[in-house]
């Protein structure tokens, strides 16, 4: 039976897997697609694999994560250091480097000499949301293991075994807004992302009910969403490093760039989000609602969803995409990019 039979969802990675697993693997495995599809889990059982251990924690295996926003050449080092050290129980060893298309470019230059002339034992496996930002020279010498959004009916099943308490039409319509992915399902799930989903909507709406809509409040609510998941970030990563022996000043830095990353991640999530609904409004308003993704807020759509609002609603869905990927690439103050944006979609839907 396949080691990868669970990831059903994932059968073309699974074949390319199964196939590494038999005749020995590459040196270097680039897996790539969208984030929250479970990339990471897969990469860990295939390390597992490869290492012939079910233990969660084993010497010859390395992982290597972003803290914060990027992954830094300090971090890289430290991987190379480790790279050439001989296995210490199996034949090889693993080294797992998740959200590697954070790797800053001094990192990636230097990961760049390893994965051209690797130690024999050494397996390399990057994990990344997104190949753009990974230079050709890195991709190349990888092999590339794609991976897909889940399907509705795999996140459908995540839902009813996560939620067995709600009723059928809101599982459905969680299932639909996750849009495929096991981490957007998550933030639904969550009492206070949920909230922050809330409001996000709200000033979506408002643009176009609200004659006294303010864009400069608009973007207030959405960098005080972004800044309260930040909080909660903080949090989590003071618990994770209190454990750790960690000197103050790293142990500072790591819980810095963890809210900093969560922010950010927030503020393109709302972002998604945001085109998301105005997406729908044109799926509803000729007449396709049950090809919408809020489809817990549809009774909402058909109410804002009129004939005059289809082609203000296609712009303003193209605007926050593309303020989406100016939010991505580029170093923008969000709050003056939010306004600029409000200000668009209030101009094609006034």
């Amino acid at each position: 039976m396949s080691a990868f039979a669970r990831f059903s969802e994932h059968a073309e990675a699974g074949r390319l897997l199964d196939a590494a697993l038999r005749e020995g693997p590459a040196h270097a495995y680039l897996f790539h697609g969208p984030p929250g599809v479970g990339k990471s889990e897969v990469a860990r059982t295939f390390a597992r694999e490869l290492l012939g251990t079910t233990r969660e924690f084993h010497p010859d295996l390395y992982e290597l994560d972003a803290l914060g926003e990027m992954i830094r050449i300090d971090a890289i080092r430290e991987l190379r250091r480790d790279l050439h050290m001989r296995p210490f129980e199996a034949d090889r060893r693993v080294y797992v480097v998740h959200h590697a298309h954070l790797m800053n470019e001094d990192a990636a230059d230097a990961l760049l000499k390893d994965l051209e002339e690797p130690p024999p034992y050494a397996v390399i496996v990057l994990v990344a949301d997104d190949l753009g930002p990974l230079p050709e020279t890195i991709r190349s010498r990888c092999q590339l293991v794609p991976f897909r959004r889940l399907s509705e009916k795999a996140i459908r099943s995540l839902v009813d075994s996560r939620a067995p308490q709600l009723d059928d039409d809101r599982r459905a319509a969680l299932a639909r807004a996750s849009g495929g992915r096991m981490d957007r399902l998550e933030r639904l799930l969550d009492p206070a992302s949920a909230a922050r989903r809330d409001a996000l909507i709200e000033q979506a709406r408002a643009v176009y009910r609200d004659a006294a809509f303010d864009a400069a409040d608009a973007a207030a609510v959405l960098i005080a969403n972004a800044q309260a998941r930040a909080g909660e970030a903080r949090d989590v990563e003071e618990a994770r490093v209190s454990e750790l022996e960690l000197p103050a000043r790293e142990a500072e830095t790591r819980v810095k760039r963890a809210a900093r990353g969560a922010e950010r991640e927030e503020l393109l999530a709302q972002l998604e989000e945001l085109a998301a609904w105005y997406r729908d409004l044109v799926a509803v308003g000729v007449g396709a609602g049950e090809a919408a993704i809020h489809l817990d807020k549809l009774p909402l759509l058909q109410e804002d969803a009129t004939r005059d609002r289809i082609v203000g609603a296609e712009r303003a869905a193209e605007a926050t995409r593309t303020s989406w990927r100016e939010l991505e690439e580029f170093q923008l103050a969000p709050q003056l990019a939010l306004e600029a944006l409000f200000l668009r979609i209030a101009g094609e839907l006034a």
